[in-house]
């Protein structure tokens, strides 16, 4: 049944949201005050556009409500998304998402709360970037760290540098020459084309490979594709935004910090809420100022500014001049193939992480499976149990005769994490978790759940 979807805002999340559910073949209306944004989508996507105030009754009245599956307030605006979603809820709106910049209304003690407001799920951009920030610290030498089964199962994404002993080698022959090292390839960058590699594809310089793995061996898998993690003592922010104050306040109490911010003012009003960080009045882009302030010792650079062209030259300057891991944050999607090539070592955004937030809220709700999509990369991850009267099990398949387009990545049989090789074998109950693309997530899960 196609999903009928109404987007309160026509920003960089709500945009680019549409972009993703438009392929879905979903009805999407698309609501925005600025006549510019509503032609971008008018021009570029296949959507009803709405142009007026989100939050206004007389503009929501004029869309019926009850036949609504999904409204997603995602304006950069608190109280605006607050209102349309108390409104569209009202109105009959089966299923609200908000999104919402002050992270106050997570504390418990909060007199407001989002479900006041018929809200069901809230996605905190700015703190979805903390944390995917966080995690690439605390995992140095990675260009992307996701978690899954509460941690217990990581992701990690590396780059494989021309030292690397993985080049010009198979998956396979990595596989059989690292027995004790568990692992599984799930996808590969190569010149910014995403794919799932299949068991005689080679790995080649500057390929960003992901492989999944218990935490307790994913050290073992950096040092077997040559990218070893290392201590993180000193770490720079620079820009004192949301996501900058988030990080700070979190990483403090572990590492030395140090946050750059060129307007005295703020650096003033945010100080004393960061009392275990180092608060510098600077101009990130100053060579002079950056080199007095050791630069060269610093173990981990954050670009985190507000300006998206500041921190691309921040994040340039900074690894010229000797910082050990650069991370950038941008919040359009228009840099993000051109940085990937300019040498930072992982980029993060939070528009990025908003979408695929909601994306999986919607495709886990529909499928009534636990779906990740990674859709800057085009990606899906799958979690699922294997039905006794599976197709998989009723046609004796097996591990090794499932199609090259889906990579199974880990059983989870009893509590117990096993990442497959040729001869694993799956039984009815396993809980898997694998990866495709989004054209074949369907079939990917046909194989194992009797729908």
């Amino acid at each position: 049944m196609e999903l009928k979807i109404v987007i309160i805002g026509a920003g960089e999340v709500g945009f680019n949201l549409a972009k993703s559910l438009s392929r879905e073949n979903y009805d999407i209306t698309v609501i925005d005050i600025n006549p510019q944004k509503c032609l971008r989508i008018k021009n570029n996507l296949d959507a009803h556009v709405v142009e007026g105030d989100g939050a206004s009754q007389r503009i929501l009245q004029s869309i019926d409500m009850k036949k609504v599956d999904y409204l997603l307030a995602l304006t950069r605006i608190d109280e605006v998304n607050l209102v349309a979603s108390r409104i569209s809820k009202k109105m009959g709106a089966k299923h609200v998402i908000c999104r919402l910049r002050n992270t106050e209304y997570l504390h418990k003690k909060a007199i407001i709360t989002p479900e006041q407001f018929g809200i069901e799920y809230v996605t905190y951009p700015e703190k979805a970037a903390q944390i995917e920030i966080e995690h690439l610290i605390r995992r140095s030498s990675t260009v992307e760290v996701q978690e899954f089964k509460k941690g217990e199962i990581l992701m990690v994404g590396v780059n494989l540098e021309s030292s690397s002993p993985l080049i010009g080698r198979t998956i396979d022959n990595v596989i059989t020459s690292n027995p004790f090292t568990a692992h599984k390839t799930v996808f590969i960058n190569r010149n910014d084309d995403f794919f799932i590699p299949k068991q005689n594809d080679v790995y080649k310089k500057n390929d960003h490979v992901y492989f999944i793995g218990r935490k307790n061996d994913i050290d073992d898998i950096q040092q077997m594709a040559g990218k070893p993690s290392f201590d993180v003592r000193n770490v720079m922010i620079l820009g004192s935004g949301k996501i900058g104050r988030l990080l700070a306040k979190s990483l403090q109490y572990d590492y030395n910090v140090k946050i750059i911010e060129k307007d005295k003012e703020r650096a003033k009003f945010f100080s004393p809420n960061l009392s275990d960080s180092l608060m510098l009045i600077g101009d990130g882009l100053d060579i002079e100022f950056l080199e007095s302030e050791n630069i060269s010792e610093v173990d981990c650079f954050v670009a985190a500014t507000q300006n998206e062209q500041t921190n691309i030259l921040a994040s340039l300057l900074a690894k010229h001049y000797g910082a050990k891991q650069v991370i950038l944050h941008i919040t359009t999607t228009n840099y993000l193939k051109s940085v990937r090539r300019i040498g930072a070592d992982a980029i993060v955004s939070k528009n990025i992480s908003a979408v695929n937030e909601v994306l999986n809220i919607i495709r886990s709700n529909e499928d009534n499976v636990e779906i990740h999509r990674f859709d800057d990369v085009g990606v899906e991850a799958i979690d699922v149990i294997v039905d006794n009267n599976s197709k998989y099990l009723l046609d004796g398949m097996t591990i090794d005769s499932i199609p090259e387009d889906y990579a199974i990545s880990a059983i989870i049989r009893n509590e117990k994490i096993i990442i497959p090789h040729k001869r694993s074998e799956i039984k009815a109950g396993d809980e898997l978790l694998m990866f495709t693309k989004p054209e074949h997530a369907q079939k990917a899960e046909g194989l194992f759940v009797n729908k």
